[in-house]
């Protein structure tokens, strides 16, 4: 049996096959990293051990299948979470496998663990008048309701993925003419997003009250550090609470910053901004990405159903003359 340890296995996985052989973004060393901080607190609690002293063993299939079904049960992950999750612990045991043949049949069973099925359903979004009223929700005479309010100015128009708008620096902002804010996306790729005038009004009063180093982040905390996503998601969920109490309809709407990334998304579609371009904006890998902005439009749908002709045929139900066929029919 190998003698290498779970603790050293893990840090070289990070320094040497992600950060080293991959060179992979921050935002998946971020990702992988919260995956197995999640999965050693839940083994510490089932096993009553601390981390540093788990074995590879210990972490079979059995417990990453059930820790799996802790995200989703307890933690109130989506399936397509669960899934990001797991394609992390595939990549470690791949590493391990590859490294130490001795426990090439252990990570067999964790890696022949399968994703889960899940239902695609249309994605959610903010309109032009939900907009408005999230961005009256924040308190201005706060300097935490100024922050929030210039920070979901630029989530809704820029669509910016949550963890590229809390590494947002005052370095990345430019407010002269052609004002944009760059950001390091998904695959290590640049990309810079234009503001619109609004947004450069609230961001220049913002950076002229919250001063700082070119690196100091555009949104911080309290205390000068980057935000969580926690409590971005914690800020957009009480915002968006506040503006339902003026605007009912925004209490079906599920409260996620990523909702914030589609409302963009959607407000460049119905603009007729062709899909290939929105692609670029938010930053996809493929056009075919955008194809849900699509499917969740209904106004597009209502669109085409107009320039349709309507049949002049009586509807009819059908009704089958056979009791077997009718019993196959009722099921």
């Amino acid at each position: 049996m190998s003698t290498a340890t779970l603790p050293a296995l893990l840090q070289a996985f990070f320094t040497e096959r992600l950060l080293a052989q991959r060179r992979a973004s921050p935002h998946t060393v971020a990702s992988y990293r919260d995956c197995f901080r999640l999965l050693l607190s839940f083994a510490t609690k089932r096993l009553g051990k601390q981390a540093s002293a788990l074995s590879v063993e210990e972490l079979d299939a059995p417990l990453v299948s059930k820790f799996l079904d802790h995200l989703e049960r307890d933690r109130g992950n989506s399936a397509r979470s669960r899934n990001v999750r797991l394609a992390a612990l595939h990549s470690f045991f791949r590493y391990v496998a590859m490294n130490e043949p001795a426990y090439a049949l252990h990570c067999q069973r964790v890696l022949a663990i399968p994703n889960k099925r899940y239902e695609r359903k249309p994605v959610g979004f903010l309109d032009e008048g939900d907009i408005a009223a999230l961005l009256k929700a924040p308190d201005l005479t706060q300097w935490i309701g100024r922050r929030d309010r210039a920070l979901l100015l630029v989530a809704t128009q820029t669509g910016l993925r949550v963890s590229e708008l809390i590494g947002l620096r005052r370095e990345d902002v430019s407010l002269g003419a052609g004002a944009h804010v760059r950001c390091l996306g998904k695959g290590r790729k640049h990309r810079a997003t234009p503001l619109r005038k609004d947004a450069v009004t609230v961001l220049k009063a913002w950076m002229a009250e919250n001063e700082g180093p070119p690196a100091a982040p555009l949104f911080p905390n309290a205390r000068g550090g980057s935000l969580s996503r926690d409590a971005v998601e914690s800020l957009v969920a009480r915002h968006l609470a506040s503006a339902s109490a003026q605007r009912p309809a925004l209490k079906a709407k599920k409260a996620t910053p990523h909702m914030l990334r589609h409302s963009a998304a959607m407000a460049l579609l119905q603009h007729g901004v062709d899909r290939s371009v929105i692609a670029l904006w938010l930053g996809h890998e493929s056009v075919e990405t955008t194809q849900i902005y699509l499917h969740a439009d209904m106004g597009l749908k209502e669109k085409a159903l107009a320039h349709t002709t309507p049949t002049k045929q009586a509807p009819a139900r059908y009704r089958p003359g056979d009791q077997l066929l009718a019993f196959l029919e009722g099921l």
